[in-house]
């Protein structure tokens, strides 16, 4: 591996924390590292070099005023039945997160995986667009569906990497493309 990535957490109820540990090997080597949160998605670039480097980051979230704050819905609708359009085929790798069911409501896409997923075993997700380039997107996370923020034509969920990466590409059958 040529990066080490772990994580910990420190104090309890309010005051929890998670921490993020991220190692390089050698130096000359880059990653990208998505840190999905429960107030926003952050998408780092991580370079190794033979200079010192950044030991730590944070990120604090203050405080707005009363008059400033909105009510956030505890958690997002997700369409009735008879609003969805399944019209996404599965390919590639069977591991146990692959996804159950996906569907869109003509807005949004939403991926189901099987219940008992953990956050930290879903995978990122990668809209592949026109050019055939791989890019992430906004999405979020509720129970065990992955929300993303935009329909598309193709996207990958990747897992690993080298020979044990899991690839599983979700394809709109439909014929149209992603909006």
């Amino acid at each position: 591996a040529r990066w080490i990535i772990g994580d910990t957490e420190s104090g309890n109820g309010r005051t929890r924390r998670v921490h993020i540990l991220v190692k390089p090997t050698r130096p000359d080597i880059t990653t990208n590292l998505v840190i999905s949160t429960d107030r926003r998605v952050y998408m780092l670039e991580l370079r190794a070099g033979e200079e010192p480097y950044m030991p730590a980051v944070a990120w604090a979230y203050p405080a707005r005023p009363a008059t400033q704050r909105q009510a956030t819905p505890a958690r997002p609708t997700i369409p009735v039945m008879s609003a969805r359009h399944y019209r996404y085929g599965l390919t590639g790798d069977a591991p146990p997160w692959r996804p159950v069911s996906v569907f869109d409501d003509g807005r949004r896409v939403y991926i189901q995986f099987p219940r008992g997923i953990v956050q930290g075993e879903m995978p990122p997700l990668f809209v592949v667009g026109s050019d055939g380039e791989a890019q992430i997107v906004n999405s979020r996370i509720y129970q065990n569906i992955l929300i993303v923020d935009r329909i598309f034509a193709a996207a990958e969920l990747r897992l690993g990497s080298g020979r044990e990466q899991q690839v599983v590409r979700i394809v709109r059958t439909d014929g149209r493309q992603g909006s």
